[in-house]
């Protein structure tokens, strides 16, 4: 057997020549220097330390070459190699720094700047206000009951007791809404409702047999311009009681702790005479002003913006209801008896808040509601 052939002169490769590998191994670290970003650094890393990268493609060449001379490439390429990975770590280093400095700068974020720039939101006033006066009912043991806006005409005045002809029925005063079948919007039997009323008479024939103790907020409609103190769409809230043996007693009560409930201890009311057809008798409720109590009438020194000096405010209409509304919503009259009182939202918020104009209510700049605040 013959020994190996230790003379053996080996086929010299083109890549692996000493020249060759410096040259690719000054390309990467010049394309690594060049580099302005990591970006720029991603694609120089790519196309020389990747695998179809020129030093890539010369270390595969190693295994190509006879025994004696792969120790002596192997180790060229190595340490090409090696120079190569370590520029590559020291430029990344370098660019990763110039990039967080970078960032530190235009990404800052000024922690003393107000952190509530943006305002925050508030509650309307009308829905608070009719919420308070809500709650001081519920802590009586009232329940709070609701109704449809878009009404029967029956529930909206049949019911209670105002006659075919009443002027309230009329498209002056009520917004009817035409009906399916085309007739004309005054027959077509629909309104959008006038008052929260409706809803007291859904209450007497869901529950069928009293006590009923309900109290109905809601937004109604009528034809009314929109000026400083009128406006089509309005919000009211009134209350119904209908039990065994209640009296105007009962009435004036409930509405002397409702007005304490809101302006404060020894605010008082009086009734006067008045029409309704829903109520029999019928009053007007007044409250002596929460601001002079009083002291204005009469009194040039001290005039009184709230009352104008009178002395009283108006709240609104009460009394007893009549027994044909009883009768028509299917409640013993001659056993029952009961009362109501309803008043608008907006009038009472234009009495407490000293607000002048309506149409500030409705016209959602946020300067007039963020006053009120968030209350809950």
């Amino acid at each position: 057997m013959s020994a190996p052939n230790k003379s053996y002169d080996p086929v010299e490769v083109e890549a692996l020549k000493p020249e060759e590998i410096e040259r690719m191994r000054d390309e990467a670290l010049a394309a690594f220097e060049a580099a302005a970003d990591l970006d720029a650094l991603t694609h120089a890393k790519t196309a020389h330390t990747g695998p179809t990268s020129p030093l890539s493609l010369a270390n595969r060449e190693i295994g190509a070459l006879p025994p004696q001379a792969k120790a002596e490439a192997g180790k060229r390429v190595g340490m090409a190699r090696g120079a190569v990975n370590k520029a590559l770590a020291a430029r990344l280093a370098v660019l990763e720094a110039e990039r967080d400095e970078r960032v530190l700068v235009e990404e800052a974020v000024d922690v003393t700047l107000p952190y509530d720039r943006v305002p925050a939101g508030a509650r309307h006033p009308l829905t608070t206000f009719m919420e308070r006066v809500a709650d001081v009912f519920v802590a009586m043991g009232y329940e709070v009951a609701e109704g449809p806006e878009v009404e029967a005409e029956w529930f909206n005045f049949d019911a209670l007791n105002f006659v075919p002809d009443h002027p309230a029925r009329q498209m002056q005063d009520t917004f009817f809404v035409q009906g399916a079948d085309g007739k004309k919007t005054d027959e077509s039997g629909v309104v959008l409702r006038t008052h929260t009323s409706p809803v007291q008479a859904r209450a007497l024939l869901e529950r069928r047999e009293p006590p009923v103790y309900v109290v109905c907020p809601g937004r109604v409609y009528r034809t009314d311009e929109l000026d400083a103190t009128h406006t089509p769409v309005f919000h009211q809230i009134e209350l119904l009681a209908v039990d065994e043996g209640l009296t105007m007693a009962d009435l004036k009560g409930t509405l002397d702790h409702m007005v304490q409930a809101l302006f404060g201890e020894g605010v008082k009311t009086r009734l006067r005479p008045h029409y309704f057809p829903f109520t029999e008798p019928s009053a007007e409720m007044d409250m002596v002003c929460y601001v002079c109590r009083g002291e204005s009438v009469g009194n040039p020194d001290r005039p009184c913006r709230t009352c104008g000096s009178e002395g009283w405010i108006e709240l609104g209409g009460c009394g007893m209801v009549n027994p044909k509304v009883l009768t028509a919503c299917g409640v013993d009259p001659e056993k029952y008896s009961g009362f109501a009182f309803g008043f608008g939202i907006e009038r009472m918020l234009m009495f407490r808040h000293n607000v002048e104009d309506m149409r500030d209510m409705v016209e959602g700049d946020v300067r007039f509601t963020r006053p009120f605040g968030m209350e809950i």
